[in-house]
């Protein structure tokens, strides 16, 4: 292993793994929210948008154009700013989630910023 890969090979900063890595825990997270009239489409709206940053990565990591992969980008900088919001609102609505939620917000917040930071150069 090079000072240039992570474990697998990977490179230690692969986008595509860490944000279906992500996708993956939002799932898992989702599955242990309790279920009422409340938390049921926020978990549903949770999934779809934490699930999301990562296929707009790929669909950016893919584009055949500058401006195709800018647009992707920042689709996934909203989708990971979104992730935040419903994170914290299932947090709200389900206190006992509270814990489990904080590193998944935190890392919505961090891929928010990567991708900002992506967008913006």
């Amino acid at each position: 292993m090079t000072n240039d890969e992570g474990e697998n090979g990977r490179p230690p900063y692969d986008l595509e793994e860490r944000t279906a890595l992500f996708g993956e825990a939002i799932i898992a997270f989702a599955k242990r929210v309790p279920r009422d009239v409340v938390t049921l489409p926020l978990i549903s709206q949770l999934v779809r948008c934490g699930t999301s940053v990562g296929a707009n990565y790929c669909e950016a990591d893919d584009a055949v154009s500058k401006k195709e992969f800018r647009k992707n980008i920042g689709t996934c900088k909203k989708e990971a700013r979104e992730t935040k919001h419903f994170i914290r609102m299932i947090a709200a609505a389900e206190p006992s989630m509270k814990e489990s939620a904080r590193p998944l917000w935190q890392e919505a917040k961090e891929l928010h910023l990567i991708f900002a930071k992506i967008h913006r150069s």
